[in-house]
């Protein structure tokens, strides 16, 4: 996969970082627009094993209001400035606004991360015009109304068609099909049932040639499982991220950094001997 002006090889699984500057992550990690602690701890992901760290400013949580331009713009571009500077070609900004995301790119970002799903014109000419990598993932409605009742006749399928129409709006209008990402968006504006259901069928998504990112960490279902709360999903969070690679994921979005690369050692030194 092109990132930037180099390649992150997905010959094995990859991780990703979240360091959200928001006051109000559903996970609890919010930085609420401390900089330097943002820095610190994308930093220390890095370190301890991180191929990309995503920095998001703006809460996506079911039931969130949307922060200003302003006030994303003000919690973001310091850190990835920072970050990008000593890590090239490994930054991510986690925005659905266009302004937010060509900033971040001018700063030194090399991957936007489009909850939205690329349904802004806008958004698709940014990434085409700074030649920029993409993840484009799958939300139904708005963070504000998307878990209320979400409703499919088939998830997986009804996700996947979602997923190839943004992919051929974005080739399109330019953006190279080399740095694109799929995300079928667990817990965006689907149920308990759903979600299991298109970690259980995620191997249907390889069908539209795409690298796949998935992000499991710390969400809501696992502890509809486990009866944890948000600070005791960690086994669950990593079973879910594991059982997601075996099912053809190529990058996890995590929360726990050195847990899970040392979870996906494990995993792949299995799975190598039982695909021999």
């Amino acid at each position: 996969m092109k990132v930037g002006s180099c390649v992150i090889r997905l010959d094995v699984p990859r991780v990703m970082g979240i360091v959200n500057t928001t006051p109000d992550s559903f996970s609890g990690d919010g930085l609420a627009g401390d900089a330097k602690a943002a820095i610190r701890k994308g930093e220390l992901m890095f370190s301890s094993g991180a191929d990309i760290v995503d920095i998001g400013g703006e809460s996506t949580r079911p039931g969130a209001d949307a922060a200003s331009l302003e006030t994303e713009t003000a919690r973001t571009i310091k850190v990835v400035e920072a970050l990008a500077g000593r890590h090239p070609g490994r930054v991510s900004i986690d925005t659905m606004k266009p302004q937010v995301a060509e900033q971040a790119l001018f700063s030194g970002a090399s991957i936007v991360n489009d909850v939205g799903g690329l349904r802004d014109q806008r958004m698709i000419r940014v990434v085409a015009e700074h030649d920029a990598s993409v993840i484009i993932m799958h939300m139904k409605g708005e963070p504000r109304t998307m878990q209320v009742r979400p409703a499919y006749k088939d998830v997986v399928k009804e996700v996947k068609a979602f997923l190839e129409d943004r992919v051929s709006a974005a080739e399109d209008e330019g953006v190279d099909p080399r740095r694109i990402m799929i995300d079928p968006g667990i817990g965006f504006g689907k149920s308990q049932e759903h979600n299991l259901e298109i970690l259980a069928r995620l191997r249907e998504f390889r069908g539209l040639g795409k690298p796949i990112v998935i992000g499991v960490s710390r969400k809501s279902f696992i502890g509809r499982i486990t009866g944890e709360p948000v600070e005791g999903r960690l086994e669950g969070s990593l079973a879910a991220a594991v059982l997601a690679v075996r099912e053809g994921a190529d990058i996890v979005r995590v929360h726990d950094v050195p847990e899970t690369v040392r979870a996906l050692k494990v995993a792949r030194e299995i799975v190598v001997r039982t695909t021999k």
